[in-house]
C-alpha cells in the first residue's frame, strides 16, 4: 500500500479532479442531450481511460523533468529527485499506462482507438515543450481540453459542436491557471533557459494573459450552457464556475503569490467538481 501511495503521489492522482469532471460532463451531453443510449460499462471504460492517460502523462513528465526537479528548490521533494521512485520505474509506469490506455480504447469504438495515439502524442509531448517554446501552457490546455470531446466520442462515435465548445472552454481554463502556476518558477526558468509565459513577459503581463484566457473560458461556458438548454442547475454550474475563476484572480496579485497553491489545487479542483455535479444534474433532468 505504501508503494501504491508513492505512485499516486508521483502522478498527483488527486488532480484528476481537473479534467475528469469535464470528461463526465461530455459523456452525459452525449447521452442526455444528443440522445445516445447510456451504457454503464462504457462509462467505466471512459473513466479508466482518463485515469491511465493522466497516469502516463504525469509520470512521463516527472521522468523527463527529473534533472530540473533536482535543481529547483520547489520540486526537490518530488518522488524521483527524492529517490523514492527510480527514473526507470517511473518510465515503466508511464509506458504501462500509455499501453493500457490504447488497449482500453480498442473496446470503446474504432474512432477512439484510432485517435488514441494522437491523444498520447499531445499529453506526452507536452513534457518537452518547455524546452523550446514559452507556449507550453497552451499545449497542456489541449491535453486536458480534449477530455470532454474524447468522452463524447466514446458514446457518439462522431463529432458534434457542443462538446467541442466545452473542450475549448477547458483548454482556455487550464492554459490560464497553468500560466498562474508557472509564476512560481519565473526566475528559475530564466536562469536555466527554460521557456514559459512568465519568464518571457514577467509576472504582471502573465497575470493579464491568464485573466484573458479565463474570460474566454467563461464566455465559452456560457455559450455551451445556452446550447444545451438552460435550467437552474446548468445555470448555477456556469455561475459557480465563473465566480471561482474571478475569485482566484482576486487571491493572486503580482506582488503577492502566496496563494498560488491554494488557487491552483483547491479552487480549480473545486470549480471543476462543482461545475460537473450541477451540469450533469441539469442534463439528466432535462
Amino acid at each position: 500500500m505504501r508503494k501504491l501511495a508513492h505512485y499516486l503521489s508521483l502522478v498527483k492522482f488527486s488532480h484528476t479532479l481537473f479534467a475528469m469532471p469535464f470528461a463526465l460532463t461530455g459523456f452525459f451531453v452525449a447521452t442526455h442531450h444528443y440522445g445516445y443510449p447510456f451504457d454503464l460499462k462504457l462509462l467505466l471504460l471512459v473513466i479508466f481511460c482518463m485515469i491511465t492517460a493522466r497516469n502516463a502523462a504525469m509520470s512521463f513528465n516527472r521522468y523527463i523533468d527529473r534533472e530540473w526537479d533536482k535543481k529547483n528548490q520547489r520540486t526537490t521533494r518530488r518522488e524521483i529527485p527524492a529517490g523514492i521512485i527510480s527514473p526507470k520505474n517511473a518510465l515503466v509506469f508511464a509506458i504501462s499506462n500509455a499501453v493500457l490506455f490504447v488497449f482500453i480504447t480498442f473496446f470503446i469504438n474504432r474512432l477512439c482507438f484510432y485517435l488514441s495515439p494522437i491523444a498520447l502524442l499531445i499529453i506526452l509531448g507536452y513534457s518537452y515543450t518547455k524546452r523550446f517554446t514559452p507556449y507550453s501552457h497552451f499545449i497542456l490546455g489541449i491535453g486536458l481540453g480534449i477530455a470532454p470531446v474524447g468522452a463524447f466520442l466514446a458514446v457518439a462515435g462522431q463529432f458534434h459542436l457542443l462538446p467541442v465548445i466545452l473542450s475549448f472552454a477547458v483548454w482556455a481554463w487550464v492554459s490560464g491557471f497553468d500560466i498562474v502556476y508557472a509564476l512560481q518558477d519565473e526566475e528559475f526558468d530564466r536562469n536555466n533557459k527554460l521557456f514559459s509565459i512568465p519568464a518571457m513577459v514577467g509576472t504582471q503581463k502573465a497575470l493579464w494573459l491568464a485573466r484573458l484566457m479565463h474570460v474566454i473560458s467563461a464566455t465559452l461556458i456560457a455559450i455551451f450552457t445556452i446550447g444545451v438548454g438552460i435550467n437552474w442547475q446548468l445555470t448555477f454550474s456556469a455561475i459557480i464556475f465563473v465566480a471561482l475563476l474571478i475569485y482566484q484572480h482576486i487571491k493572486i496579485k503580482s506582488d503577492d503569490l502566496s496563494n498560488i497553491n491554494f488557487v491552483f489545487f483547491t479552487i480549480n479542483g473545486f470549480a471543476s467538481l462543482m461545475y460537473a455535479i450541477f451540469a450533469i444534474w441539469g442534463l439528466c433532468i432535462k
